[in-house]
């Protein structure tokens, strides 16, 4: 019916309606329901959706709008140098018009919204999340700072409407490009050092960016520091060996060498949603009910996944005989 709100688990047809260059080999994409008039899940800031790609494919990207807006999906994509097919496909064969499949939002990078300050680190495409997050806060008319590191100005998405949201008040911009002549890069361990008492930290870049960060971070409450990956930082557990019982449909399926647990529950027609296959996204997050797994993944904290109730079956594996899921 027209106007009506879709359950955030349900899946989602979305026409592209517009398609822009925001930077150099960073393209935004507009997506709308397919059906004129009907209104999207909502999204808190930091919350991505998975997108079914041809091929098989598919691929999570962040939300970039306010949380609110219903009409809409906002994306940006940028084009990898080592692309396993989904950005390429998104730059040289995306169209408006063109409808695609995709899951709900899903936030494994929420915002801590009552923050005294949050500060914002971002590399390169790792600005989309941010860019979010910063769009609640200046709603919130809460103080915030960005640090956003890119190769060159031309590769800086987003700058015109961040120096917006930075004249409406509470922000501060600091833009580097490590290759411009006289460019510097980040010093995180000074920005770090520097931070105001209290203020939340996020980082979203590439992976020598997030290492940094960690490693500047590691004295700081956990509950202060927010990180979002790219990919994962280990191989999927793909020893096989073990069995998997899959509880509501009674069905036990062995787990062969060569193979991640997706992979064969996949093999044995039994698909749960996924998307990233190295553990970033959260989509294929799965109830244990019995059974120690071999947590590969970047989206339970360390006290989530020691308490063995829930695992990623895209990357993680077992440490037991048999694992039990909610399957």
């Amino acid at each position: 019916m027209s106007g009506d709100l879709a359950r955030p688990d349900a899946p989602l047809s979305l026409r592209v309606h517009a398609m822009t260059y925001e930077a150099e080999a960073v393209l935004g994409v507009e997506l709308r329901p397919e059906r004129a008039g009907e209104l999207l899940p909502g999204f808190g800031a930091g919350a991505h959706i998975d997108l079914h790609l041809p091929g098989g494919l598919r691929r999570s990207y962040s939300l970039t709008d306010e949380p609110g807006e219903r009409r809409r999906y906002r994306i940006a994509v940028h084009r990898a140098v080592d692309s396993r097919g989904g950005s390429r496909w998104m730059h040289e064969s995306l169209r408006p018009g063109a409808v695609l499949a995709a899951s709900g939002p899903r936030n494994n990078f929420p915002l801590t919204e009552s923050a005294a300050r949050s500060v914002f680190i971002a590399g390169g495409i790792g600005i989309t999340p941010i860019l979010a997050m910063i769009r609640r806060l200046v709603a919130l008319g809460r103080p915030w700072d960005l640090h956003y590191a890119t190769r060159t100005r031309a590769h800086a998405a987003f700058v015109e409407p961040l120096h917006e949201l930075a004249r409406q008040g509470g922000g501060r911009l600091d833009l580097r490009h490590d290759r411009e002549p006289g460019g510097r890069p980040l010093d995180l361990a000074a920005i770090v050092r520097e931070l105001p008492q209290d203020a939340h930290v996020y980082c979203c870049g590439p992976a020598g960016m997030l290492k940094a960060f960690e490693l500047a971070t590691a004295h700081l409450a956990p509950e202060r520091v927010h990180v979002e990956h790219f990919a994962g930082k280990e191989p999927a557990a793909a020893g096989g060996g073990f069995r998997v019982k899959l509880h509501r449909s009674g069905r036990t399926l062995e787990v062969a060498p060569g193979q991640t647990i997706l992979d064969c529950l996949v093999a044995a027609g039994v698909e749960p949603m996924w998307s990233c296959r190295e553990g970033v996204c959260g989509t294929c997050e799965t109830r244990v009910l019995d059974g120690v797994p071999d947590h590969r993944d970047l989206v339970l904290t360390p006290d989530e996944q020691a308490r063995n109730d829930r695992m990623m079956v895209c990357c993680s594996g077992a440490r037991s005989a048999t694992l039990v899921l909610d399957l």
